[in-house]
């Protein structure tokens, strides 16, 4: 926590969409919130909206594909605040054809834009802002996957999303499951908690029209997971409270 006691988070890709909703419940809770952003002005309307809404809410420039800006993020907040207790790697993207199962011609460059964004952005991210969480009293990582990072449900007829195949995205998911279990697991012996969440099908710019869930509740599981309690589950994957299989 700051030195006014208030808990520090960070959201990425928080400008809009399930990112600023995220921010706008923890801001409500009573936590300070940076809204990290590719385009600082962005970043800057978001925060505002937020500030009218009588929520502590900071504004930051942040490419996730940056390292540069990685450190740049990492000193800002250790001078303003000195710790960062949430952080909720949000920003994702989903560039495959979604008209149908495209594996076999699947580019090159289409699995490694994800893959950029999706896996090693959370993954360099985290790594630059870990001696921060570390200075948590309660330090929380929350990293946005997708049920169709679900190795197990891709491969049992009849599931959810046995239809639903778009393979650069689904595996960015699942690589990104894996860094949660393999971090929970070297930080368990810390107050730092790791999971992944689904945020369900949401209408959001991604989800599109046809999406099932409001954003309000698409944000319910990061924020649950971002201010679990000292007995809370780390290195898993949740979706409303419910647990979902690797």
């Amino acid at each position: 926590m700051s030195s006014n006691g208030k808990k520090i988070a960070l959201i990425t890709g928080a400008n809009r969409g399930l990112g600023l909703e995220t921010a706008r419940q923890l801001g409500r809770q009573g936590t300070t919130v940076l809204l990290a952003a590719r385009e600082l002005k962005k970043a800057q309307a978001a925060a505002a909206t937020l500030k009218e809404e009588g929520i502590d809410a900071r504004a930051l420039k942040l490419d996730v594909n940056s390292a540069e800006d990685y450190a740049t993020v990492a000193k800002t907040i250790d001078r303003d605040f000195g710790v960062l207790d949430i952080l909720v790697n949000n920003a994702g993207v989903m560039i495959d054809n979604r008209s149908g199962n495209e594996t076999s011609v699947t580019s090159a460059e289409v699995l490694r834009k994800t893959f950029d964004t999706n896996f090693f952005a959370v993954v360099g991210l985290t790594q630059a802002l870990l001696p921060l969480l570390r200075k948590s009293k309660a330090g929380r990582i929350v990293n946005l996957s997708s049920i169709l990072g679900s190795l197990t449900l891709h491969a049992t007829k009849g599931s959810p999303i046995y239809e639903a195949k778009t393979f650069a995205y689904d595996a960015s998911k699942a690589a990104l499951n894996s860094f949660t279990i393999h971090l929970a697991h070297e930080l368990a012996n810390t107050k730092i908690k790791v999971n992944s969440a689904h945020p369900g099908w949401v209408k959001t710019e991604m989800g599109g029209e046809g999406a099932m869930l409001e954003i309000e509740d698409g944000a319910k599981t990061s924020v649950e997971l971002a201010t679990l309690p000292e007995d809370g589950p780390t290195g898993g994957y949740f979706h409303l409270g419910e647990t979902l299989p690797w």
